[in-house]
């Protein structure tokens, strides 16, 4: 397999970027300006399918079985109003201080999808066209929080406020414009000084991004992982040397960068894939000024709920998800979920902790879980 270590960053080709299918656009969302933008990359992108719903609810994306409604849903781009409940900002330890969204859906396959089982019904993109409002949140809630906000460790970031909880923004980025407006708005300080956007992709495409005033308000995470992991699993994305090129790229253009190392497996030789990975890591941000580099190191888990959707929608999937083999964890909203057992845990977070250390020494640790 090529790596970034045999292969020049500048020479990686992009990834193709997601074009959906399927464009449909509510009443009311219609109605707002920020929708005549998405309509504009819409079409500009080679979308003919644009319709305007004479209603608001989204209606007709179920198929005759699973697969297919799971194929359509993921070939649509739903333009609608974040009702207000969506507005809310939510605290969202241990990455930011608050959640907001500026969408709901990923175009992407990945197997291990953290979206299954926390979204109702089929998997569409939505795409928030009230984009203002969304916004407002930064603006209402600059100042407070405990995860950034106010604490010792990581005060220097300021209030923070999470893009990707329930969507890849730079996924979708080229026929939205959300994302780049966001970035754009945070940074002029439109939403005060001490603010600072956050977001994680799998994807590459950050041509616009460079371009952007951005203030260094926002940092922009690259979900990272072994070879076999992101081979196998994560279908649909930008491939491990797009993503650090792209990572190089946005350090380069003075953004705030992070790694999300997710999920870890212990796979067979899961040592010398990551202990590979670290190093290109190394590589592709070796030289940039000012780099400002976290990272956030999440292994694999899975609920009984998302264990039954990602069945559904890939039931060939090679994916590890045996209850037996794992720990039983409940959450204080009494939820559960399968971990990896104690020891495994330990051996590699013991490692994970002493490598990135030693071949990525710029990066600061931000949280393990």
């Amino acid at each position: 397999m090529t790596t970034p270590r045999d292969q020049d960053l500048t020479t990686i080709t992009p990834t193709r970027l997601w074009v959906p299918r399927h464009v449909v656009v509510t009443r009311a969302a219609a109605e707002l300006p920020h929708t005549a933008e998405i309509i504009r990359r819409c079409e500009a992108a080679g979308v003919e399918d644009i319709r305007i719903l004479t209603g608001n609810a989204l209606t007709g994306l179920r198929g005759a079985t699973e697969r297919e409604t799971y194929a359509s849903a993921k070939n649509t781009l739903a333009v609608v109003v974040a009702p207000p409940s969506a507005l809310r900002p939510q605290p969202i330890p241990p990455s930011a201080d608050w959640r907001i969204d500026l969408a709901k859906g990923c175009p992407a396959h990945c197997q291990y999808c953290y979206l299954a089982g926390s979204l109702q019904g089929p998997p569409v993109t939505r795409v928030y066209a009230n984009l203002d409002d969304v916004l407002e949140g930064v603006r209402t809630h600059a100042g407070r929080g405990t995860v950034t906000s106010g604490t010792i460790e990581r005060g220097g970031e300021g209030t923070t406020f999470e893009m990707s909880c329930y969507t890849d923004p730079l996924g979708i980025e080229s026929v939205t414009g959300s994302l780049a407006s966001a970035i754009s708005r945070v940074g002029s300080g439109e939403f005060g000084e001490d603010v600072q956007l956050r977001f994680t992709t799998k994807f590459d495409d950050v041509g616009e991004l460079v371009t952007l005033d951005h203030g260094r308000r926002t940092r922009v995470r690259f979900s990272v992982n072994a070879a076999e992991v992101a081979n196998r699993f994560e279908g649909g994305t930008a491939r491990m040397p797009a993503r650090l090129s792209a990572l190089r790229s946005v350090a380069a253009a003075g953004y705030r960068v992070g790694l999300t190392i997710a999920p870890i497996m212990p796979v067979p030789g899961w040592r010398d894939q990551y202990g590979a990975l670290l190093d290109d890591v190394a590589r592709a941000v070796a030289g940039i000024d000012d780099l400002d580099l976290t990272a956030e190191i999440i292994t694999h888990r899975f609920t009984p709920a998302s264990k039954e959707v990602l069945l559904g929608w890939y039931p060939h999937t090679k994916l590890e998800m045996d209850e037996e083999l794992r720990s039983r964890k409940r959450s204080k909203f009494g939820g559960v979920k399968y971990v990896y057992p104690k020891d495994t845990m330990a051996e590699m977070r013991t490692w994970f902790v002493g490598e990135l250390g030693r071949r990525v020494p710029a990066a600061r640790l931000l949280y393990w879980t």
